[in-house]
């Protein structure tokens, strides 16, 4: 596989709605303009993000389904393994505007959830609201500036499974983050030398049915700053797919499938990634906690088993530089969706 690069500003899409050649391939930098039209139903948008710290995992997603907009925020205490999960159904979306651009500002104001992520130029602040986010009297609220550095590199790539059904994902890891979650009274202080942040960003129209395999993980291992991105299933035989590692800032796109493997009665059990064809990716995942999360809304179905845990092994960047990993922390997930 060796997918064509993208270097100038393009259009994913023709005026029809219809995906064009020329967006098909992979970026540096989020410069495929997501001009997704028609297909009503079909259209699928979110902005994922995740946070990382050695005591936190907090994350918060505003998605738009074309029926409905989903919201949802966790929080993951990484030293007591206390978690807790809200989930907010919009029929038709109402008041959720999904943009078009990665840097573009967004927000989703409800009575029991208000999430918002502005964009800052260099930077976005994730601001989080959930006034009974563990019933009554229990809120959390957060705080976050996710900081882009100068010139940081991620995986940008349009996967078409037809002219008709596409979808471009930005992926961005290993963002110093800063800010506060407060959960419940107690608040937990990010530091950007040990905090960071991930945003997946995705557009497009997706058949009813999908699965997914993805993992990410960010921080500092072997002397480098690392950002790991990794997916499987969704874009088996499209040509393309959404691995990249990032080290100091610069991208190596792997343009090689990751072969995933796991216990799927067992997902506790350790899982290993491997590059298909090459030794560039060699990982092994050691799950400490199990996040299952399902919907089940009769025209929305959609599980996840997403494993957070430390990643362990090497990958090997494009100029042939071998990095150790060595308890990077991040994630690694199952999912399935009907949607």
């Amino acid at each position: 596989m060796k997918a064509r690069e993208i270097t100038v500003p393009t259009d994913m899409c023709d005026s029809r709605g219809r995906l064009s050649p020329d967006g098909v391939g992979w970026a540096k930098h989020p410069i495929i303009r997501c001009n997704v039209t028609g297909s009503p139903l079909r259209k699928k948008k979110w902005n994922y993000w995740c946070v990382t710290s050695p005591d936190l995992l907090f994350s918060a997603t505003i998605s738009h389904l074309d029926y409905a907009a989903v919201l949802f925020v966790y929080a993951l205490d990484l030293r007591t393994k206390r978690f807790q999960e809200k989930t907010m159904l919009i029929p038709f979306g109402m008041g959720c505007d999904m943009p078009d651009g990665v840097y573009a500002s967004l927000k989703c104001e409800e009575k029991q959830m208000s999430i918002s992520m502005e964009e800052k130029g260099d930077s976005t602040q994730i601001r989080v609201h959930c006034p009974a986010f563990e019933g009554k009297g229990k809120p959390l609220s957060a705080d976050l500036l996710v900081q882009r550095p100068e010139g940081h590199e991620s995986v940008n790539v349009v996967v078409p499974w037809s002219n008709t059904r596409y979808q471009f994902t930005s992926k961005m890891t290993a963002l110093p983050t800063t800010g506060t979650v407060n959960w419940a009274g107690e608040v937990y202080s990010l530091r950007s030398e040990e905090a960071y942040g991930c945003l997946d960003f995705g557009r497009g129209k997706w058949p009813y049915r999908a699965d997914w395999n993805w993992g990410a993980a960010s921080g500092v291992t072997d002397g480098k700053m690392v950002g790991l991105n990794f997916g499987g299933q969704w874009t088996d035989g499209t040509g393309q797919n959404e691995n990249g590692i990032v080290v100091d800032g610069r991208l190596s796109k792997i343009h090689e499938d990751i072969r995933w493997s796991y216990n799927k009665e067992r997902y506790m059990e350790p899982w290993t990634l491997r590059s298909a064809e090459s030794d560039r990716v060699s990982l092994t995942f050691e799950p400490i906690f199990e996040r299952i999360a399902a919907t089940n809304a009769v025209i929305i179905r959609s599980k996840v088993h997403q494993m957070i845990g430390k990643f362990h092994g090497h990958i090997l960047t494009d100029d042939g530089q071998r990095v150790r990993i060595d308890g990077l922390l991040g994630w690694a997930e199952d999912h399935t969706a009907s949607w």
